[in-house]
């Protein structure tokens, strides 16, 4: 099965010259997202996972489903304002402005063997900064999944921990 039939393409998203990867046929067909998970968790069987973070919002979509597939926990790394009760944050520098991720302090990350899942890679900075948060919770990071990486911009390149990539698109 090729995904990159189900990965829809919509220019000048959400602004010009951005090419939006739109993942809402493979969501939408139960074999390419069963495509998916198996390919996750193929990947994911290479490491000693505790818990798998699932970064706002699209990450959610993947954590849950491997997480709950591997038998372990999941849980949430959020944007700013989006969670309840006492957070840890960390804030991130955008090519517009910055922008904040938390997690609820009451997460047990603490010697924790981490995988932190996404969407898409890009520039790199939203994983990066996770990382950096389950870092200063005293979790390990031991790998970084996405399902779309934009090769062409290097994002990779900032990671600390191991990306895996499963569709790799190189446009500039």
């Amino acid at each position: 099965m090729n995904l990159y039939h189900f990965v829809d393409n919509i220019p000048n998203f959400p602004k010009k010259g951005i090419n939006f990867k739109d993942i809402g046929p493979i969501l939408e067909s139960p074999d390419a997202l069963k495509k998916v998970k198996e390919l996750f968790l193929d990947i994911a069987k290479k490491y000693k996972i505790d818990l798998i973070g699932g970064l706002d919002a699209r990450g959610f979509l993947f954590s849950t489903l491997i997480s709950e597939n591997l038998g372990i926990g999941s849980f949430m790394i959020r944007k700013s304002n989006k969670l309840p009760g006492n957070l840890v944050e960390k804030s991130y520098s955008l090519e517009y402005g910055t922008s904040t991720l938390s997690v609820q302090k009451k997460r047990n990350l603490k010697n924790k063997n981490i995988v932190l899942i996404d969407d898409l890679l890009a520039t790199g900075g939203t994983l990066k900064c996770a990382e950096d948060l389950v870092l200063s919770c005293q979790g390990n990071v031991v790998a970084s999944f996405v399902l779309i990486e934009l090769s062409s911009l290097m994002g990779r390149n900032l990671l600390s921990s191991p990306l895996h990539s499963l569709l790799q698109y190189n446009e500039d």
